[in-house]
């Protein structure tokens, strides 16, 4: 009797262990899974997506066109591998206004922006994505996403968006050099070398200067839309030539670590469409709500 019952546990034991093996199996970018798949991998989410964004624009000239969105999303799909999610296709509709000059770039009107990541947004909903994780891959979408995301405030929604961008300055970071290092500059070359080094020309990368031209004289506190530019003219801010793999390597292992435990919390979280819900219904008849 004691025999069979080891048995039958050790076999209890190796079927779950399949089923958790044939559950990983699943893809996690939404394009490459079928329909039957896709339904699967939403229920194995627990609602849970991601999106990661970037823009079409020029990266100095050692790095590509798209590398934003490149870089972000081998991110989220990296991260998603590790705690599972879907992960939305390519999105490079991004703001990217200040880089209008240059060739490739391609910018979008604001109010496209805002209505087809809307329109996105109610689609992943439609299709299971309850909880939409925003992951953002460029700098000119620091004010857009926010923004976006409290415009979800103005009307009902069955589903909460979360925006995210991970911070890399953690204890033990190899040092960096440059001393401007923004974009395309040290750091930003060395994340391409990780997650497209065949689109990565760093023999290229001193044929301009990414130098400060600090052509603005402004009281702090004072922002226009032209600073960049008054700045870095060629769109291109910092040294790639001082990229290195293991700045890359490090810097890669930590964001996919960030963004995992970003994914799992939200997995977890029990508590913020509940209080949408609340927001909304209290929004339909303001002068009910207690003072």
């Amino acid at each position: 009797m004691t025999l069979k019952r080891n048995w039958v546990s050790t076999l209890a034991i190796v079927i779950l262990a399949a089923s958790a093996a044939g559950a990983q199996t699943l893809p996690v970018k939404w394009e490459e899974l079928t329909a039957a798949d896709f339904a699967k991998s939403i229920a194995q989410a627990q609602g849970t997506c991601v999106l990661p964004i970037g823009v079409i624009e020029k990266h100095g000239p050692h790095l590509p066109l798209g590398n934003d969105l490149l870089n972000v999303r081998f991110l989220g799909v990296k991260a998603a591998e590790s705690e599972y999610a879907v992960v939305f296709p390519e999105y490079y509709f991004g703001q990217i206004f200040e880089a209008k000059q240059e060739p490739g770039t391609v910018a979008y009107s604001a109010e496209l922006q805002l209505e087809l990541l809307q329109e996105t947004a109610d689609e992943m909903a439609r299709n299971g994505c309850k909880k939409i994780i925003i992951l953002n891959g460029h700098g000119g979408n620091n004010s857009l996403l926010p923004y976006f995301a409290q415009t979800q405030l103005a009307s009902p929604r069955d589903y909460v968006v979360f925006v995210y961008q991970p911070s890399l300055n953690v204890p033990g970071r190899p040092s960096v050099t440059d001393r401007v290092n923004m974009h395309a500059g040290e750091t930003e070359t060395a994340h391409s070398m990780i997650a497209r080094p065949d689109l990565v020309h760093l023999d290229r990368a001193k044929e301009e200067s990414g130098a400060d031209q600090n052509r603005l004289q402004l009281p702090e506190g004072v922002y226009t839309a032209i600073w960049w530019y008054a700045k870095f003219p060629d769109h291109y801010a910092g040294d790639g030539s001082l990229a290195t793999r293991e700045l890359g390597e490090f810097d890669h292992k930590t964001a996919v670590r960030k963004v995992a435990e970003v994914i799992r919390a939200v997995k977890a979280d029990q508590q913020a469409l509940k209080v949408q819900k609340e927001f909304y219904e209290k929004t339909s008849h303001p002068l009910d709500t207690k003072q």
